[in-house]
């Protein structure tokens, strides 16, 4: 059995590679250059090993990944995972001149001077999207979820990290994140202000008191109502945004889209999810939350 001290040394030295060391290397490289060499290291199988293991033996499981297709499968999890991570040095290293060389976009973002709520979800890599968005004049909030727990137990760097990169979301928007932590009162108190909010809404909703049903991929999820019953009560706008990136060259896609009003909450999630189901029809890869399927999705 491995002594608790050198079980956590391990875990230390992992994420400080994974978290810090590999990602960080943006911070240093051009990008075209950097890029190439993500893809050579999102080949090693022992690159967030576990994680991505656990996420295509559920993307598996639900039919959702062909035995022949699961070695370029994991390749690209690690990749988006990778990318990801690199953002955070990226977003503190480089001008706006880097965004629009490197960020294509396609759509617009709702009026500063207008309240409006602003979903995405867990694909892809969306740090520069908040940057876009903090440099089209958006007075925004992304809404973080406090740090605390079993997540971070033994996890030093891990908490460094994330602690980092909220405080970079918080310099890409221009304003601070709100941290919801079961209330969504910062919420409505920002949009009473005419400001507007961020949030990624793929999320478990094991945790909540109410969800809704959707579906994905031809099966049943559940996913959180609070933000999508706000929105619809407070007829505040919603806009969903996506940011990708091109595999082959590392240039980033956002589309941003503008959903019509709806007669309820419902169809609203169900308009909002549309969206979700056509990344994962386009790489279902990108998804950062196959792991959590169990959470997710539902037999019946």
């Amino acid at each position: 059995m491995t002594p608790p001290s050198l079980q956590r040394l391990r875990t230390e030295l992992r994420d400080a590679f994974e978290l810090v060391l590999a990602p960080g290397l943006a911070a240093v490289l051009p990008w075209r250059w950097c890029f190439a060499l993500f893809k050579l290291l999102a080949r090693r199988p022992w690159l967030y090993h576990g994680a991505c293991q656990a996420a295509l033996d559920q993307a598996t499981a639900l039919g959702q990944v062909r035995a022949d297709d699961a070695p370029r499968w994991l390749a690209l999890r690690r990749l988006v995972t990778l990318v990801d991570h690199a953002d955070h040095y990226l977003a503190v290293t480089r001008s706006d001149a880097f965004m629009r060389r490197h960020l294509a976009v396609d759509g617009h973002w709702p009026d500063p001077d207008q309240a409006a709520v602003c979903l995405t979800f867990h694909w892809g890599a969306g740090m520069w999207a908040l940057r876009h968005a903090g440099q089209q004049g958006l007075r925004a909030h992304a809404l973080v979820a406090a740090m605390e727990g079993t997540p971070f137990a033994g996890r030093a760097v891990l908490r460094h990290y994330v602690q980092a990169r909220t405080g970079s979301v918080g310099r890409a928007m221009g304003n601070a994140p709100l941290v919801v932590s079961g209330s969504l009162r910062p919420v409505v108190q920002a949009l009473r202000r005419g400001e507007q909010v961020f949030a990624a809404v793929d999320v478990p909703a094991d945790q909540v008191d109410a969800s809704l049903p959707v579906t994905l991929c031809a099966m049943r999820a559940r996913v959180p109502k609070g933000l999508l019953r706000l929105a619809q009560d407070m007829r505040v706008p919603v806009t969903v945004y996506v940011t990708g990136f091109d595999v082959r060259t590392g240039q980033r896609l956002l589309r941003i889209v503008q959903v019509p009003a709806q007669e309820d909450v419902q169809q609203l999630a169900d308009v909002v999810f549309a969206q979700l189901q056509a990344c994962l029809e386009q790489e279902p890869a990108f998804w950062h939350f196959w792991g959590e399927a169990p959470r997710f999705f539902s037999a019946s």
